[in-house]
C-alpha cells in the first residue's frame, strides 16, 4: 500500500503538471444484466505507462454470482510501440489503488489525531481503505464496522484484526458507526444516504468511494452541504456521481461548493485541511491514472521477481 500510495501520488502531480493522458472514461450502461461497464484509458509520461482499464460494476455479483460488484481486467501496453506488455486481473488493482488514492487524500484531509474509523459497507473496496489509513494514521485505536449483511461484516472484521493488529468491531446501526468516529469510509452500493449528516461531528473526515452513477448517492445534503470537498475529477464527479449531482440540482450546494481537485492539493496550489473543526470528504471517481501507476509499478515488480506466464498472442 505505501508503494501503491507513491506512485499514486506521483500521477495525480503529472496530471497537474500535465505531463499524464487522462481522458474521461467511456461508460456503457448495461440494463439486461443490471450492470454498468467502464472503458478507461490513461497514460503517464514519467513512467511511461500506457494502460485501459475494462472495469464493469454489477449491483448484483454477489447475490446472483458470490462475485465482487466490481470486476475489471488492465491491459498494459508498451508506450514505446503499443505492444501489449500484459494482462493484469484488476480487480484487486482497481480495490489497491482505490485505497491508495484515498489514503493520498486523507494524508492532507484527515486530523492528525484521529484514532476511531467507522466503515459503511464490508466489501473488497473497504479493506483497502482500512489498509490506507493504517498507513496514513498512527494513531487508530479502533474500527467500527456496519454492512446490511452481517456476515460481511463479521468477516470484514476478523481481517482487519489479523492483517493490521486493529481493535475492530460489528455495530447494528449505521449511525452507531457514525458516531463518535474520526474518519469514516463509505464503500457502498446503496442508492440511498447511508448515513445522516447530523451524525458527523466536527473534525471528521470522510472518505467516499462507493455507489456510482447520477442516481446513486452514499451521502445526504446535510453532510455534502458542510463538508469542505475534495474530488479526483471535477469534470467527471459533476457528471457521475449523484452525492453532487442530487443535492447540486436540488439546490442544497452549487458546483463551485467543490473545493478542490487532488492535483491542486497535491502540488501545493490548495491547502487540504485547515482547522481540526472542519469536516473534509474525499468523493473519488476514481480515475484511469491510478490503474496506470500501479499497473506498471505490478508489471515491473512481476517482472523482476519473475511472476506472470508468457503467451504469445
Amino acid at each position: 500500500m505505501r508503494e501503491a500510495m507513491s506512485v499514486v501520488e506521483e500521477a495525480f502531480l503529472e496530471l497537474y503538471e500535465k505531463k499524464a493522458a487522462c481522458p474521461r472514461r467511456l461508460v456503457v450502461e448495461i440494463k439486461k444484466h443490471k450492470g454498468l461497464a467502464y472503458f478507461m484509458p490513461s497514460y503517464l509520461s514519467e513512467v511511461d505507462s500506457l494502460a485501459i482499464k475494462i472495469v464493469g460494476q454489477y449491483e448484483e455479483n454477489f447475490r446472483r454470482y458470490s462475485l465482487p460488484t466490481i470486476m475489471a481486467s488492465i491491459l498494459l501496453s508498451d508506450a514505446k510501440n503499443g505492444e501489449a506488455l500484459a494482462l493484469m486481473e484488476g480487480t484487486y488493482i482497481t480495490a489497491l489503488r482505490t485505497g491508495a488514492a484515498s489514503g493520498v487524500a486523507s494524508k492532507h484531509l484527515t486530523r492528525r489525531d484521529s484514532e476511531t474509523i467507522g466503515v459503511l459497507g464490508a466489501g473488497v473496496q473497504a479493506r483497502t481503505q482500512v489498509w490506507a489509513l493504517h498507513e496514513v494514521l498512527g494513531n487508530i485505536q479502533k474500527v467500527k464496522v456496519y454492512d446490511v449483511l452481517p456476515d460481511k461484516a463479521e468477516n470484514f472484521v476478523h481481517d482487519v484484526s489479523v492483517q493490521f493488529g486493529l481493535d475492530a468491531e460489528t455495530v447494528k446501526t449505521s449511525k452507531e458507526c457514525v458516531e463518535n468516529s474520526d474518519v469514516l469510509v463509505l464503500a457502498t452500493t446503496s442508492k440511498l444516504p447511508a448515513l445522516d449528516g447530523d451524525w458527523v461531528g466536527k473534525g471528521v473526515h470522510i472518505n467516499s468511494v462507493g455507489v456510482m452513477g447520477p442516481e446513486g448517492r452514499e451521502l445526504d445534503d446535510k453532510t455534502v452541504k458542510k463538508a469542505k470537498i475534495v474530488v479526483d475529477s471535477k469534470e467527471s464527479a459533476l457528471l457521475e456521481t449523484g452525492d453532487l449531482i442530487i443535492s447540486i440540482n436540488n439546490g442544497t450546494i452549487s458546483e463551485s461548493d467543490v473545493y478542490a481537485e487532488l492535483q491542486e492539493i497535491v502540488a501545493g496550489e490548495k491547502p487540504g485541511r485547515t482547522s481540526n473543526d472542519e469536516i473534509t470528504c474525499w468523493k473519488a471517481v476514481g480515475l484511469a491514472i491510478e490503474d496506470a501507476a500501479v499497473a506498471k509499478l505490478v508489471f515491473d515488480k512481476a517482472v523482476k521477481e519473475g511472476f506472470g506466464k508468457q503467451v504469445e498472442l
